[in-house]
């Protein structure tokens, strides 16, 4: 890995948080708990992985958004969401939505599944204000249409947002943050090495194995399966995955600078505007029902 200028450095490692949410389905927090309340534009990355229904089959009812995105990436199992602009669909192994809130929206996540392994990641992604009552728009691709680029050393590189080093780009298109956002496979032994914009806020969560970077002491900081690392200085990261190789995620995006306040599920840059949003949902105005 080159030192000093041009490299990005493990800064910091963060372990998830178990939690609930929805109708009670169990979570992995990784930004948006105690430790992590949001690494800007990221507002939260939650993390589910069970074969036990008891753990997802009540699903996420409907329930409002505003003011920022939500994106879906399943691994495993079937989810079906509607919302209330009548929009609705079924997100299958390897397929991503990403859905604009913008203005607001209801929508419904629900399991479409009785048995069997859901696993996945739900990503918020903050929106400038000037574009926060955006009407809602919808990203949505099958794992068929997310590109792979396939390296000499062995790895795999499923690319959902953003470029890769190699020219490949992925579906989805944001420029108001500019997304990068990679599923990445290594084999044992493996050297990553990939570029990512100077001004990017970037970080990886390792699903499988672990992989080893270097702090900017240039020491080597090991990241296990289950745990987020934020990646510091300028620009490309290299990761060297384990003896049983590793997959994670590496995501970035361009930082907005601006004002957060949250309630609940809105996400707007004063405490008013989300006052606003409550009485703006509860007296009808994020159109009808998603239940149809």
């Amino acid at each position: 890995m080159a030192e000093g200028a041009g490299a990005r450095t493990i800064t910091r490692i963060v372990r998830g948080q178990p939690t609930t949410d929805g109708a009670g389905v169990q979570l992995m927090r990784l930004i948006g708990q105690p430790d992590l309340p949001m690494l800007d534009p990221f507002l939260l990355l939650d993390a589910f992985r069970s074969d036990r229904p008891g753990d997802y089959i009540a699903g996420f009812p409907p329930h409002p958004h505003r003011g920022f995105e939500t994106v879906t990436y399943l691994l495993a199992g079937r989810i079906r969401h509607r919302d209330s602009a009548g929009h609705e669909g079924v997100i299958e192994p390897g397929g991503v939505q990403w859905m604009t809130a913008g203005r607001g929206i209801v929508h419904s996540e629900m399991p479409e599944q009785e048995q069997g392994l859901l696993e996945g990641f739900q990503l918020w992604v903050n929106l400038p204000a000037r574009h926060k009552f955006a009407p809602p728009r919808y990203q949505e691709f099958p794992a068929e249409a997310i590109p792979v680029e396939r390296r000499g050393d062995g790895a795999v590189i499923k690319v959902i947002a953003g470029e890769t080093s190699q020219g490949l780009r992925g579906p989805v298109d944001q420029p108001l943050t500019e997304p990068l956002y990679l599923d990445v496979q290594m084999p044992p032994g493996g050297l990553l090495t990939e570029p990512i914009p100077d001004r990017h806020q970037a970080f990886i969560h390792v699903i499988q194995g672990r992989v080893e970077g270097r702090d900017d002491a240039g020491q080597p900081r090991r990241i296990e399966a289950g745990e987020l690392a934020i990646l510091d200085g300028n620009g490309e990261i290299a990761l060297w995955a384990g003896g049983d190789g590793a997959r994670l995620l590496l995501i970035a995006g361009k930082p907005l600078g601006e004002p957060v306040a949250r309630g609940g599920p809105f996400v707007m840059n004063t405490r008013e505007q989300v006052q606003q949003a409550y009485e703006d949902f509860e007296a009808g105005r994020f159109t009808s029902s998603a239940d149809h």
